[in-house]
Protein backbone atom coordinates (compact mmCIF):
# COMPACT_ATOMS: atom_id res chain seq x y z
CA UNK A 1 0.00 0.00 0.00
CA UNK A 2 2.84 2.33 0.91
CA UNK A 3 4.53 1.53 -2.42
CA UNK A 4 1.36 2.46 -4.34
CA UNK A 5 1.10 5.83 -2.56
CA UNK A 6 4.75 6.55 -3.36
CA UNK A 7 4.15 5.88 -7.04
CA UNK A 8 1.18 8.28 -7.06
CA UNK A 9 3.29 11.04 -5.47
CA UNK A 10 6.07 10.55 -8.05
CA UNK A 11 3.55 10.63 -10.92
CA UNK A 12 1.99 13.84 -9.58
CA UNK A 13 5.38 15.54 -9.32
CA UNK A 14 6.29 14.50 -12.89
CA UNK A 15 2.99 15.81 -14.25
CA UNK A 16 3.43 19.16 -12.50
CA UNK A 17 6.93 19.47 -13.90
CA UNK A 18 5.67 18.80 -17.44
CA UNK A 19 2.95 21.44 -17.13
CA UNK A 20 5.42 24.00 -15.79
CA UNK A 21 7.80 23.24 -18.64
CA UNK A 22 5.11 23.80 -21.28
CA UNK A 23 4.13 27.09 -19.70
CA UNK A 24 7.72 28.31 -19.54
CA UNK A 25 8.45 27.57 -23.23
CA UNK A 26 5.12 28.61 -24.71
CA UNK A 27 5.75 32.32 -24.29
CA UNK A 28 2.45 32.98 -22.54
CA UNK A 29 3.41 33.12 -18.84
CA UNK A 30 6.42 35.42 -18.81
CA UNK A 31 8.50 32.64 -17.34
CA UNK A 32 11.58 33.63 -19.36
CA UNK A 33 11.63 30.36 -21.34
CA UNK A 34 13.07 29.99 -24.86
CA UNK A 35 9.79 30.55 -26.75
CA UNK A 36 9.89 29.77 -30.49
CA UNK A 37 8.96 32.74 -32.68
CA UNK A 38 7.88 33.33 -36.25
CA UNK A 39 9.94 35.34 -38.73
CA UNK A 40 7.90 38.37 -37.70
CA UNK A 41 8.74 37.93 -34.03
CA UNK A 42 5.36 36.49 -32.97
CA UNK A 43 5.66 33.73 -30.32
CA UNK A 44 4.49 30.46 -31.83
CA UNK A 45 1.64 28.88 -29.93
CA UNK A 46 0.76 32.07 -28.04
CA UNK A 47 -2.97 32.77 -27.82
CA UNK A 48 -2.71 36.31 -26.45
CA UNK A 49 -2.61 39.61 -28.29
CA UNK A 50 0.41 40.56 -30.33
CA UNK A 51 1.45 43.52 -32.42
CA UNK A 52 0.04 43.69 -35.96
CA UNK A 53 2.84 43.37 -38.48
CA UNK A 54 2.95 46.26 -40.97
CA UNK A 55 2.51 45.49 -44.67
CA UNK A 56 5.06 46.68 -47.23
CA UNK A 57 4.38 50.03 -48.87
CA UNK A 58 3.75 48.38 -52.24
CA UNK A 59 3.49 44.86 -53.66
CA UNK A 60 6.76 43.19 -54.45
CA UNK A 61 6.27 41.56 -57.86
CA UNK A 62 9.92 41.06 -58.77
CA UNK A 63 12.14 43.40 -60.76
CA UNK A 64 11.96 45.15 -64.14
CA UNK A 65 12.97 43.04 -67.15
CA UNK A 66 15.36 44.60 -69.64
CA UNK A 67 15.46 44.01 -73.37
CA UNK A 68 18.74 42.16 -72.86
CA UNK A 69 17.01 39.79 -70.44
CA UNK A 70 14.26 39.11 -72.99
CA UNK A 71 16.63 38.54 -75.89
CA UNK A 72 17.45 34.98 -74.86
CA UNK A 73 13.73 34.09 -74.79
CA UNK A 74 12.61 36.03 -77.85
CA UNK A 75 13.47 33.46 -80.51
CA UNK A 76 10.26 33.59 -82.55
CA UNK A 77 10.69 33.42 -86.31
CA UNK A 78 8.16 34.57 -88.87
CA UNK A 79 8.47 31.55 -91.07
CA UNK A 80 7.03 32.80 -94.41
CA UNK A 81 9.82 35.37 -94.82
CA UNK A 82 12.31 34.42 -92.10
CA UNK A 83 11.93 37.58 -90.03
CA UNK A 84 13.69 36.96 -86.74
CA UNK A 85 16.30 34.55 -88.06
CA UNK A 86 19.59 35.24 -86.25
CA UNK A 87 22.94 36.12 -87.70
CA UNK A 88 25.10 33.18 -88.72
CA UNK A 89 25.68 30.76 -91.55
CA UNK A 90 26.33 27.09 -92.20
CA UNK A 91 27.10 24.87 -95.17
CA UNK A 92 25.87 21.45 -96.20
CA UNK A 93 29.34 19.97 -95.56
CA UNK A 94 29.46 21.46 -92.06
CA UNK A 95 25.94 20.24 -91.38
CA UNK A 96 26.89 16.67 -92.29
CA UNK A 97 29.65 16.65 -89.67
CA UNK A 98 27.40 18.14 -86.98
CA UNK A 99 24.58 15.74 -87.84
CA UNK A 100 26.86 12.70 -87.54
CA UNK A 101 28.15 13.94 -84.18
CA UNK A 102 24.90 15.04 -82.54
CA UNK A 103 21.89 13.71 -84.49
CA UNK A 104 22.63 10.33 -85.99
CA UNK A 105 21.96 8.36 -82.79
CA UNK A 106 18.23 9.14 -82.97
CA UNK A 107 17.66 9.91 -86.66
CA UNK A 108 19.95 7.34 -88.32
CA UNK A 109 22.47 7.68 -91.11
CA UNK A 110 21.56 10.29 -93.73
CA UNK A 111 18.37 11.04 -91.77
CA UNK A 112 16.69 7.91 -93.08
CA UNK A 113 15.37 6.88 -89.67
CA UNK A 114 16.94 5.65 -86.47
CA UNK A 115 16.22 4.26 -83.03
CA UNK A 116 13.90 7.10 -82.03
CA UNK A 117 12.62 8.90 -85.13
CA UNK A 118 11.52 7.92 -88.60
CA UNK A 119 12.87 9.23 -91.86
CA UNK A 120 13.36 12.93 -92.47
CA UNK A 121 14.04 12.40 -96.17
CA UNK A 122 11.69 11.94 -99.11
CA UNK A 123 7.93 11.81 -99.23
CA UNK A 124 7.69 14.84 -101.49
CA UNK A 125 4.32 14.76 -103.25
CA UNK A 126 2.94 12.06 -100.95
CA UNK A 127 0.40 14.44 -99.39
CA UNK A 128 -1.80 13.98 -102.46
CA UNK A 129 -2.07 10.24 -101.94
CA UNK A 130 -1.78 7.54 -99.32
CA UNK A 131 0.20 6.82 -97.30
CA UNK A 132 1.57 10.27 -96.61
CA UNK A 133 5.25 10.40 -95.65
CA UNK A 134 5.89 13.26 -93.23
CA UNK A 135 9.33 14.80 -93.59
CA UNK A 136 10.61 18.38 -93.58
CA UNK A 137 10.83 18.18 -97.36
CA UNK A 138 7.29 16.89 -97.88
CA UNK A 139 5.41 18.77 -95.16
CA UNK A 140 6.93 22.14 -94.27
CA UNK A 141 5.59 25.05 -96.33
CA UNK A 142 8.54 27.31 -95.45
CA UNK A 143 12.20 26.44 -94.89
CA UNK A 144 12.67 28.66 -91.77
CA UNK A 145 10.34 26.25 -89.92
CA UNK A 146 13.17 23.72 -90.04
CA UNK A 147 15.59 26.14 -88.40
CA UNK A 148 13.03 27.11 -85.76
CA UNK A 149 12.25 23.51 -84.82
CA UNK A 150 15.89 22.39 -84.65
CA UNK A 151 16.93 25.37 -82.55
CA UNK A 152 14.09 24.93 -80.05
CA UNK A 153 14.00 21.16 -79.70
CA UNK A 154 17.19 19.43 -80.79
CA UNK A 155 19.14 17.48 -79.75
CA UNK A 156 16.34 15.84 -77.79
CA UNK A 157 18.46 15.43 -74.64
CA UNK A 158 20.07 18.90 -74.90
CA UNK A 159 17.64 21.29 -76.60
CA UNK A 160 18.76 24.83 -77.40
CA UNK A 161 22.43 23.96 -77.08
CA UNK A 162 23.26 24.29 -80.79
CA UNK A 163 24.71 27.57 -81.98
CA UNK A 164 23.03 29.52 -84.77
CA UNK A 165 25.82 28.45 -87.14
CA UNK A 166 25.24 24.80 -86.26
CA UNK A 167 21.50 25.07 -86.79
CA UNK A 168 22.00 26.72 -90.18
CA UNK A 169 24.43 23.97 -91.14
CA UNK A 170 22.14 21.10 -90.08
CA UNK A 171 19.25 22.79 -91.88
CA UNK A 172 21.34 23.02 -95.03
CA UNK A 173 22.30 19.34 -94.77
CA UNK A 174 18.69 18.18 -94.34
CA UNK A 175 17.47 20.36 -97.19
CA UNK A 176 20.21 18.91 -99.38
CA UNK A 177 19.23 15.33 -98.45
CA UNK A 178 15.73 16.20 -99.60
CA UNK A 179 17.04 17.49 -102.92
CA UNK A 180 16.01 21.08 -102.24
CA UNK A 181 19.43 22.77 -102.20
CA UNK A 182 22.72 21.80 -103.89
CA UNK A 183 25.66 20.21 -102.10
CA UNK A 184 27.58 23.49 -102.03
CA UNK A 185 24.71 25.48 -100.51
CA UNK A 186 25.29 27.80 -97.57
CA UNK A 187 22.30 28.77 -95.43
CA UNK A 188 21.88 32.06 -93.61
CA UNK A 189 18.96 34.37 -92.79
CA UNK A 190 18.61 35.45 -96.42
CA UNK A 191 19.24 32.23 -98.34
CA UNK A 192 17.16 30.01 -96.04
CA UNK A 193 14.06 32.18 -96.47
CA UNK A 194 14.42 31.94 -100.26
CA UNK A 195 14.29 28.13 -100.41
CA UNK A 196 11.11 27.09 -102.20
CA UNK A 197 9.47 24.20 -100.35
CA UNK A 198 7.38 21.76 -102.41
CA UNK A 199 4.39 21.95 -100.05
CA UNK A 200 4.26 25.74 -99.78
CA UNK A 201 0.81 25.81 -101.40
CA UNK A 202 -0.51 22.79 -99.53
CA UNK A 203 -2.03 24.70 -96.61
CA UNK A 204 -5.26 26.68 -96.35
CA UNK A 205 -5.51 29.91 -94.41
CA UNK A 206 -8.08 29.63 -91.64
CA UNK A 207 -9.99 32.87 -92.13
CA UNK A 208 -13.01 32.05 -90.00
CA UNK A 209 -14.00 34.99 -87.76
CA UNK A 210 -13.43 33.02 -84.56
CA UNK A 211 -9.89 32.04 -85.57
CA UNK A 212 -8.50 35.57 -85.32
CA UNK A 213 -8.24 37.70 -82.20
CA UNK A 214 -7.70 41.45 -82.37
CA UNK A 215 -5.74 42.93 -79.50
CA UNK A 216 -7.79 45.29 -77.39
CA UNK A 217 -6.38 47.44 -74.60
CA UNK A 218 -9.20 49.97 -73.99
CA UNK A 219 -13.00 49.99 -74.23
CA UNK A 220 -13.04 46.33 -75.26
CA UNK A 221 -16.33 44.73 -76.26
Amino acid sequence: MRSAKLKLVVAAIAGAAAIWGCASTGGGGGGGGMAAKSAGGIPLGAAGRHAVQPLPDKPRFGKPVSEADLAAWNIDIRTPDGLGLPAGRGSVAEGKKIYEAKCIACHGAEAKGGSVYGTMVGGIGSFKGSPRVLTPGSMYPYAPILFDYIRRSMPMDRPQTLTANEVYAVSAYLLNLNGLVPANAVMDAQSLAKVQMPNRDGFLIDDRPDSKAVRCMNDCK
